[in-house]
């Protein structure tokens, strides 16, 4: 088996070459790119396997022009059926990428009508090729299997032409939806081909069509990957600065809250320490405690509805405007009432806040309180253990204006203490979708009920994390604990 080397086959083994190695190469890449989508990644591997059974068939032909063998009549004619037949595939596969890449929105039944017309063209194509095997109206083979164009080869590019112009209008009619590079790109694809079938009327020997298709296609390629990269990269650059404001938001909310410990080390009379572990960069539970004056200090518990940056900034609010109204001497019913009328009149976002709020005075003991739908705080006097103090909730703070709340009091002796918590504490979860509970909450408060505030924490916090191991956290977990020691 050998191929007449005149002239023109060497330059289409040339061409034959170089686009069974661009194309290969392409495919190769392809699959490599780890920033290139999966969708993209399938079209064009799929893309460039026809071009490459387009190229093959045609080398193929050459391989068996000349031998008039049975066995290579029906071979060439395959191979032909096979190259014209796959030469339409390849332009209609470029017809969906033009359409995708348009997608016109509320003129989608306009596009699917193209496409409706797309896939009768190429069946129309393909059943002229199938005509053809008997009437010999675009190609014919003589006695020695040579292969010669027929006074219909015209019509056999009829069906390209005319996706190729329908191409055009589409380019032209949605040309704002495309990238300059991608637009210039998917020009040079639709242009070239019909500069090839022109040269190849003059110089019908020479398969100008095949390494024009590869190049312009491995060029459109090489665009389509270029933009997803850049895009990428922006996306990585972008994620980097979120990433980064995220790092400076997760700290200036720590820095809000009280977070030096011993927190008031002139004062003998009481213990405080508290945690909060965010299950975001930046959460929405919040913990505060101040000395509104020598003799009282007040005690915030709260938690605000959703997480990540919305959360935080209501959480911010939201503390401001507690400390502030409860400086001002305030009762914790007050305090609630007040910061639930104004967080009411400007919460477009319908966020809310559980609120614990109480008010110890240090002289006596005697613990004022109150609830705005928060968990029971867990209380232990000075001779007893700790119990669940399932106190009256009142309703959200930010959920309806006008609410009112009430209070109720507790008594603390010297060495007493007070362990209030949100949310995610009790419906920490493992990964049997277990939660951990407020009995188990208070089994470890029990075991370490005569130790100082910060020991407690720190020992709840172990067991919680012991419980749910490599299960995500998908709450905040926030603790504080008072120990009142008296005067």
């Amino acid at each position: 088996m050998s191929i007449d080397l005149s002239l023109a086959n060497l330059i289409n083994v040339v061409f034959i070459a170089a686009g069974l190695g661009i194309c290969s190469l392409s495919i190769l890449h392809v699959g490599a790119g780890m920033h290139i989508r999966k969708e993209v990644k399938g079209y064009f591997q799929l893309f460039f396997t026809f071009i490459n059974i387009y190229i093959s068939m045609h080398f193929f032909r050459m391989l068996f022009e000349g031998h008039p063998e049975a066995g290579f009549s029906i071979a060439i004619r395959a191979v032909t059926f096979i190259e014209f037949l796959v030469s339409g595939v390849m332009i209609y596969m470029l017809s969906l990428l033009i359409i995708f890449i348009a997608n016109p929105g509320n003129e989608g039944k306009m596009i699917k009508t193209i496409n409706k017309v797309f896939l009768v063209l190429l069946a129309i194509h393909t059943l002229g090729l199938v005509v053809d095997q008997f009437t010999n109206f675009y190609y014919s083979f003589d006695e020695f299997n040579i292969y010669h164009r027929e006074r219909g080869y015209v019509m056999s590019n009829i069906m390209h032409i005319l996706m190729l112009v329908q191409n055009i209008f589409l380019l032209i009619k949605y040309k704002s939806k495309f990238d300059k590079r991608l637009a210039s790109a998917l020009w040079v694809y639709l242009i070239a081909p019909l500069a090839a079938i022109g040269a190849q009327f003059l110089f019908q020997e020479v398969q100008f069509i095949i390494l024009v298709t590869v190049i312009a296609a491995a060029y459109l390629y090489f665009v389509i990957v270029r933009i997803q990269t850049e895009r990428y990269e922006n996306q990585q650059k972008e994620k980097e600065r979120l990433d980064t404001e995220l790092t400076m938001a997760t700290r200036i909310q720590a820095e809000t809250l009280p977070n030096i410990f011993p927190a008031f080390p002139e004062r003998d009379d009481f213990n405080i320490y508290a945690s909060m572990n965010p299950a975001k960069e930046v959460g929405g539970d919040f913990y505060d405690f101040f000395l509104i004056d020598d003799t009282h200090l007040g005690i915030v518990m709260a938690d605000v509805s959703g997480k990540g940056v919305p959360a935080a900034l209501f959480m911010m609010v939201s503390k401001i405007l507690i400390q502030n109204i409860a400086m001002m001497g305030n009762t914790p019913k007050e305090v609630l009432q007040f910061v639930n009328n104004q967080l009411c009149t400007n919460n477009p976002e319908e966020m809310f806040v559980t609120v614990w709020y109480g008010c110890l005075d240090l002289e006596t003991g005697n613990l004022v309180a109150a609830n705005a739908g928060h968990e029971y705080p867990i209380f232990k006097k000075a001779d007893g253990s700790f119990e669940l103090v399932k106190d009256k909730h009142g309703f959200v703070i930010g959920g309806m204006e006008g609410v009112k709340y009430s209070e109720y009091e507790l008594k603390m002796e010297p060495g007493s203490k007070l362990f209030l918590y949100t949310d995610g504490i009790p419906e920490a979860t493992n990964s049997n979708t277990e939660q951990f509970g407020t009995e188990r909450l208070v089994h470890a408060l029990r075991m370490k009920e005569n130790e100082t505030p910060q020991k407690i924490i720190n020992a709840v916090d172990s067991i919680v994390k012991d419980f749910v191991k490599e299960a995500p956290q998908f709450d905040d977990l926030t603790m504080l604990c008072l120990e009142y020691k008296g005067s």
